[in-house]
């Protein structure tokens, strides 16, 4: 008897232990999966593809009325609009994900002065960055050249720029261009350029129209910063590039009363801390070319008035 009382409580002991468990994993896959009996059917080869080319994939950075970063917001606090018609997010992410980064700087006859003053500046927005963040240098002046390679090093980059001499005119355009190619070598998935320069430009081989389409259809974020010169000098050029990509241009001293130290911290803290948020269009087809974007946010009490930077347009998918 007591041999078989023991077989019996160990039984119920291993049926206890086995079925608590088998509750909480029911309750946390609640979505309906085919039987082994009959596997779910594959996609179809349109789903496939429209998984992998329809994804409209949106960065969009969050300020406050005094410019600092808002963080913490949540998917339910956006709403997109593809053409004025409301669409439903697919995917939704605030990572502070490194970036591959290039640092385009003027170096032409107009800088002489402005070179050394801008180490700490830059030095500031390096070491704010993400410590997995990869950079590249390139200066310009007549022409654009690649001043140091994709590094994670600040000293290298600023070891680099210690050595140019200025002079010459201003390949702006170029050295934008050579920009988003050469990014797009860079080890991150997220991108971005920073242009610090008087914003002249008078010695490229490429135009205004050509960045223009090549920055369109990268998905490099450009950002700039007007240095040198009269302040409303170059801003606009310099405006016409970030812009229609989803960054800004900064002026250092504006309105605002940003320094250049300052406006090399907000930059980089915005790389850092940007919301990632995909649809898949409802139209992505539709016969026009370009496709208006409007992101709008419903704020949580107390935050004030907010600021959202993103790029507002993106190129119809082809069939």
């Amino acid at each position: 008897m007591k041999s078989r009382f023991s077989r019996l409580l160990a039984v119920s002991v291993v049926v206890t232990l086995f079925s608590l468990p088998l509750t909480v994993i029911r309750a946390q896959t609640q979505t309906p999966t085919a039987s082994p009996q009959q596997p779910k059917p594959p996609a179809k080869q349109d789903e496939q593809l429209k998984l992998s080319t329809d994804l409209v994939s949106l960065k969009v950075t969050v300020a406050d009325s005094f410019g600092r970063v808002v963080t913490g917001l949540r998917q339910e606090n956006f709403t997109i609009y593809d053409d004025k018609v409301q669409q439903q997010i697919a995917h939704f992410t605030e990572a502070d994900a490194p970036v591959s980064i290039g640092i385009i700087f003027d170096i032409s006859n107009s800088m002489g002065g402005i070179i050394q003053s801008s180490m700490v500046a830059l030095r500031r927005f390096i070491e704010t960055s993400h410590e997995e963040d990869d950079f590249f240098l390139i200066g310009f002046n007549n022409r654009a050249k690649l001043v140091q390679d994709f590094t994670t090093s600040p000293d290298q980059v600023l070891g680099r720029l210690v050595l140019v001499k200025p002079g010459g005119m201003t390949a702006l355009y170029d050295a934008a261009y050579l920009g988003v190619e050469k990014v797009k070598q860079g080890r991150h998935q997220k991108r971005a350029l920073l242009i610090i320069a008087e914003g002249e430009e008078n010695n490229s081989r490429y135009s205004e129209g050509e960045l223009r389409r090549l920055i369109k259809e990268a998905g490099v974020q450009i950002y700039a910063i007007k240095i040198g010169g009269p302040w409303s000098y170059g801003k606009n050029v310099l405006e016409g590039i970030a812009e229609q990509t989803g960054g800004r241009a900064f002026v250092p001293g504006d309105e605002n009363g940003l320094s250049f130290l300052d406006i090399c911290t907000r930059i980089a803290l915005e790389l850092r801390h940007q919301y990632s948020i995909g649809f898949y269009p409802s139209d992505a087809r539709a016969a026009i070319q370009w496709h208006r974007v409007q992101v709008k946010i419903t704020a949580p009490k107390g935050l004030g008035r907010l600021s959202l930077t993103y790029k507002d347009r993106y190129e119809t998918f082809r069939k």
